[in-house]
């Protein structure tokens, strides 16, 4: 193995566009290496830049345990990151899954047909569920973690397992936004009309049910029990998420943790326990299990809080769905929450349920001036800083990258 220390990576331009450098390194692992301006793909056993002026410096160590790899210091994990902004290119999510991209047309074709195969009704359905855009992160983060994770288990292709796996997770995923839009009577997601608006409440809620039900049953056939374990409590989860937002709206006393709970519960448990299972699946130790589960953990919490800024600074066209959606219906979330801190007003206008005109407006208006959305944009990029810690324990390979560069791309989405 090998570990790179260069304060000047940019860890999201590319799939692997790591080394700007004046050095020469031996590896074994696939790369886009940009030397001279001109870009190569390839299986390295050495690489070699020429040195040229003004070039990035940076030091190439052998290494002996999977904690050195890619070993960017505590420290410099803010250096690290502060240096996507020094560039203008924006991180590419199709580069970063281009490693995946035929594991998810697999996936798409699969999912399809599992939805419509015994119950021509949702055939229908299933072509809106599958087919309203969306970038599969969820399953893309198995595949990824699954073939980041190969290497240390001389794993030399995917199984069938990983594959269902993946397929699982976006049942599961799926099933809860048709049940969440459901309860929230959201009428657009991903930009297009959801379940219900078009089929009727039922025709959602079965769509629902039956997916939660196919992927229990495929999940029973991995026949790994801890697996097994991890991904029926993410179905509690999702329930007892749900019910702790119900719970809790318009409460002006929720506290950060108790978001941070419940933001855990919704989102960052399916995320977390996937990409163990996928670690579990590929037959690596229990070390390196953990890890996964706290980079899916801190990762889901971080595009959680990211989505939930985003509530408040985009429109209803850039969401797929109404700008302000959650604090009008009472849910709040972090930039409110750092906000009612600072601003007593703002519990007001809240309490008051925005029964009166304009006053849903005012309430934004107040959580920007007294940096509700800074204080959320720092909550995000810590919870992804520990996503990225978690990710040394995995050999340097194009998929370790593109697990860090969609950490990246997440905070990207607040630039």
């Amino acid at each position: 193995m090998m570990s790179l220390t260069c304060r000047n990576i940019d860890l999201g331009r590319a799939k692997l566009d790591l080394v700007r450098c004046g050095c020469s390194s031996n590896g074994s692992f696939y790369a886009k290496w940009v030397c001279g301006g001109s870009v190569r793909k390839r299986r390295a056993s050495k690489v070699v830049c020429s040195r040229r002026p003004n070039a990035y410096r940076c030091g190439a160590l052998s290494a002996q345990t999977p904690e050195t790899v890619f070993n960017v210091a505590a420290q410099d994990v803010e250096t690290a990151f502060d240096a996507k902004s020094k560039t203008s290119s924006p991180i590419l999510v199709s580069s970063l899954l281009e490693g995946v991209a035929e594991d998810l047309l697999t996936l798409n074709k699969n999912l399809k047909s599992i939805v419509g195969a015994e119950n021509p009704v949702l055939i229908s359905a299933a072509e809106q569920i599958f087919g309203a855009g969306g970038k599969r992160l969820r399953p893309a983060l198995v595949f990824l973690v699954s073939r980041a994770t190969a290497d240390l288990a001389n794993l030399k292709e995917l199984t069938p397992k990983h594959r269902r796996l993946a397929e699982v997770i976006e049942m599961i995923h799926t099933a809860s936004l048709i049940h969440d839009d459901v309860l929230d009577d959201s009428s657009i997601r991903r930009g297009k009309e959801t379940i219900h608006q078009l089929y009727g409440t039922r025709v959602a809620v079965l769509a629902g049910d039956f997916m939660f039900a196919q992927s229990s049953w495929y999940l029973a056939n991995l026949e790994n029990i801890e697996v097994i374990k991890l991904i029926s409590q993410v179905i509690k989860d999702f329930a007892s998420g749900e019910i702790k937002q119900a719970s809790s709206l318009f409460d002006c006393d929720v506290t950060l943790e108790d978001y941070l709970m419940k933001s855990y519960y919704k989102t960052a448990s399916l995320i977390a326990a996937s990409s163990k299972c996928a670690a579990i699946l590929t037959g690596v130790g229990s070390n390196v299990c953990d890890q996964m589960f706290e980079f899916g953990k801190n990762l889901g919490l971080s595009f959680q809080v990211v989505d939930d800024i985003l509530d408040f600074t985009q429109s209803a066209e850039q969401l797929g769905k109404p700008a302000g959606n959650d604090l009008e219906k009472g849910n709040l979330t972090a930039p409110v929450i750092f906000a009612l801190e600072k601003e007593p007003k703002l519990r007001d206008i809240i309490d008051s349920e925005f029964t009166e005109s304009g006053s849903l407006a005012d309430a934004v208006d107040l959580i920007v001036k007294c940096g509700g959305i800074e204080r959320a944009q720092d909550l995000a990029k810590e919870k992804a800083e520990l996503a990225i810690e978690s990710l040394k324990c995995l050999p340097l390979n194009e998929f370790r990258v593109s697990l860090e560069g969609l950490v990246r791309y997440n905070l990207e989405r607040i630039d």
